[in-house]
């Protein structure tokens, strides 16, 4: 699939950038290009992997001249850039427009002109039905992806995106946050015991982008059918892991935080076409000339229920547990706790 090809990974030095480093270093592929603004977090990855294959470059997708800098020559992208803590996000919308809108739009642009292949842009259930400012941005940068689809048949280069829940243990998540109070002996602050969220680790993020890329035509979102849990749930399970005695404490919603997550709304469910274990989306390709869709009959109208974090397989705690137990770092901290 990537052999002798060149893969630039956009936002590469996060927890999605690593999973697929630590996939696809040992394969035949010729380079992997990290892209990222941060010089320390690219330095602590060159001194990790140690590896001629990977090719750092420092950059801001919002600045176009740096990404087409690190764009020549490349085969394909997973576009994983992104502002995406929601709280921040809430009081610096202007910021999640600049990084995940026209950010998204420079890695595209730049990739059309130079011939890229395929560019996956990676999004997230807070792009459905949002109700703050990282979903609205993420929302938006869907949007862009689809539009400039539409003109790409024949030129060489296919958009797809993928949209997928909370990833287990990536950076800035709550299961990290929940160790460290553990380990520190303070209460586990939860903000509503009854909110639910998709579980998926970092290797299902991967497996969906690799899904996409194998499977999808342009404009197409892939989503993963995914399980989910409670917060409480989630926290009870790592106090039962590590044997600890913390206190619960509820401190409630944050800025921007839903109850529920979906993943596919109720008016993608008309026309999504599920795949085992997938649901694509395929992208609205009408045009600007309505009329003829309704004389035409091709408007559809479904009762499907989105599918959300409320609706799916909702683990229990002893099944959240077991998930929670697929990650290296929390089996490594039980055994020396």
């Amino acid at each position: 699939m990537f052999d002798d090809k060149i893969l630039l990974i956009t936002g590469g030095t996060g927890s999605f950038g690593n999973a697929v480093l630590n996939r696809y270093l040992a394969t035949g592929i010729r380079e992997i290009r990290i892209f990222s603004r941060d010089e320390k977090k690219q330095d602590d990855m060159r001194q990790q992997y140690k590896d001629p294959k990977v090719r750092y470059y420092i950059g801001d997708v919002r600045d176009r001249g740096s990404v087409d800098n690190a764009m020549q020559g490349v085969d394909f992208v997973f576009h994983a850039a992104a502002l995406k803590q929601v709280p921040s996000c809430e009081f610096f919308p202007m910021e999640a427009i600049r990084t995940n809108v026209i950010g998204c739009e420079n890695v595209i642009d730049s990739a059309v002109s130079l011939g890229v292949k395929k560019v996956i842009v990676l999004s997230t259930d807070k792009a459905v039905y949002p109700i703050n400012a990282m979903g609205i941005s993420k929302a938006m940068s869907e949007k862009v992806m689809i539009a400039k689809s539409r003109n790409l048949n024949g030129t060489g280069t296919m958009l797809c995106g993928t949209r997928y829940g909370n990833v287990m243990a990536s950076r800035g998540s709550v299961i990290p946050l929940f160790v460290e109070q553990i380990k520190s002996g303070i209460p586990l602050t939860i903000t509503d015991p009854a909110m639910t969220r998709f579980m998926m680790t970092l290797e299902d993020a991967v497996e969906l982008v690799m899904y996409a890329f194998e499977y999808a035509g342009n404009g197409d979102m892939f989503v993963q059918k995914a399980p989910a849990t409670t917060i409480r749930h989630l926290a009870d399970a790592l106090i039962g892991l590590y044997h600890a005695e913390n206190e619960v404490r509820i401190i409630g919603t944050r800025h921007g935080e839903k109850k529920h997550e979906t993943l596919v709304n109720r008016e993608e469910m008309a026309k999504a076409e599920e795949l085992g274990n997938y649901f694509r989306i395929p992208a609205d390709t009408r045009d600007l000339n309505y009329g003829k869709f309704f004389t035409e009959g091709e408007s559809k109208v479904s009762a499907m229920e989105e599918y959300n974090s409320d609706n799916t397989y909702q683990l229990s705690l002893e099944e959240t547990k077991e998930l929670i137990l697929k990650l290296e770092f929390i089996r490594s901290g039980i055994t020396n706790h």
